[in-house]
């Protein structure tokens, strides 16, 4: 068990690393505004009036791109279940709007750290009414968001200015929309707990060390053989997490999202038979309320199937593949999560983060910037004037 939340096979290559552990000391000696928003000491840009004075909305309209908007839309979809008000993520460039914005009353949180993404721009511009009421979540600077909000008469609120996107998921960014759907913000904040669980901590070095391991065997593939439709979020999240903190100087990780057991009948035979530049991460949560098989309507060739649920199936299929990857000595990890709440995604976040910023450290690159992707925005600039 990696937690009383997630249960955890690591890596079977490499053990573990004194070096890794000495980085883990020293960023959890020194800190910064990244490591402090995952703990409990993290103090909110916004306060419970925010939250009491927008709480009656149900139905929200989330605006950013990348960071701004993964981490939310990830809770959104991995809670689903517990969460009763409607929200919309408008993410991209989207050339077609959901038809009953244009009736109703929204609130719209709009999310831009520096306050001048173009997309989030863009949208903002469609998407915003009249009638509705307006969050923004950006820098406290003369930003055209922060201008607009301003004009709008709308309620700002601070965004962290040393919390880059992909690591705000637990300040203010994620944080207020979860609140706004009901969530307790407090519960998501795990890293006091997890730095006093030597389990916790001697898995996740371990997990970095053969990480190196891979990366030096020039395997530069992570793929995740997601077995849960409600984490979707959370691996597009851990995608870009992943791979704007790392692909630098020549060096990085490519995420690749498989969507399982669908791809065992498309993609898996390249993994099984293919180039064997790749390392694996299973993920499955545990389903309590799984559909049954209807037994009346099977065929006596497939009388095994009586009485099991897809819960069941899916779950016997992950095992199945584990196994022939173990067999083929395949390289992998598992992630088996028993309870989908707020404790087990603020665990999920602080492992993955940490796993982050420790593999940036282990190879000298800063792990928190993404100097290629300005040199886009400027040429669009150019472009559009």
């Amino acid at each position: 068990m990696l937690t009383k939340n997630i249960s955890f096979k690591n890596f079977k290559v490499k053990g573990y690393s004194k070096k890794v552990k000495k980085i883990l000391d020293d960023i959890l000696v020194k800190k910064n505004s990244v490591l402090d928003s995952l703990s409990s000491n993290y103090k909110n840009s916004y306060n419970k009036k925010t939250i009491l004075k927008f709480k009656k909305y149900n139905k929200i309209n989330v605006v950013g791109m990348g960071g701004s908007i993964l981490g939310t839309e990830l809770i959104y979809f991995f809670l689903k279940s517990k969460i009763k008000k409607n929200f919309f993520f408008y993410n991209n460039l989207q050339s077609k709007i959901d038809p009953s914005h244009k009736r109703n009353k929204h609130l719209n949180i709009i999310v831009s750290k520096s306050g001048n993404t173009l997309e989030t721009i863009s949208n903002s511009n469609i998407i915003i009414k009249n009638q509705d009421k307006n969050i923004f979540i950006t820098e406290n600077k003369n930003s055209y968001l922060y201008l607009l909000a301003q004009k709008l008469k709308s309620e700002i609120v601070h965004h962290n200015n040393f919390i880059g996107g992909r690591y705000s998921v637990l300040s203010e960014v994620g944080m207020l929309p979860a609140e706004l759907m009901g969530l307790s913000s407090n519960k998501f904040r795990q890293l006091n707990n997890l730095i006093k669980n030597k389990k916790f901590i001697n898995e996740l070095i371990i997990n970095v060390n053969n990480t190196l391991h891979f990366l030096k065997k020039k395997k530069f593939n992570s793929v995740i053989l997601n077995y849960d439709v409600g984490s979707e979020s959370l691996f597009k999240w851990y995608q870009q997490l992943m791979a704007e903190s790392l692909g630098k100087k020549g060096n990085g990780i490519l995420p690749i999202i498989s969507s399982m057991p669908k791809d065992n009948h498309s993609v898996m035979q390249l993994y099984l038979d293919g180039p064997k530049n790749n390392f694996f991460t299973f993920f499955h949560v545990r389903d309590k309320n799984s559909i049954k098989v209807i037994n009346n309507k099977l065929l006596t060739s497939h009388s095994y199937l009586k009485n099991k649920n897809l819960g069941e199936i899916v779950m016997s299929q992950k095992l199945a593949t584990e196994k022939v990857f173990l067999n083929k000595k395949i390289p992998f990890r598992s992630f088996e999560v028993i309870n989908r709440d707020e404790n087990t995604i603020g665990e999920l976040f602080c492992f993955f983060i940490l796993e982050t910023i420790l593999i940036g450290r282990a190879l000298e690159i800063n792990p928190y910037d993404q100097p290629a992707v300005e040199l886009i925005k400027k040429e669009t600039k150019k472009i559009l004037i």
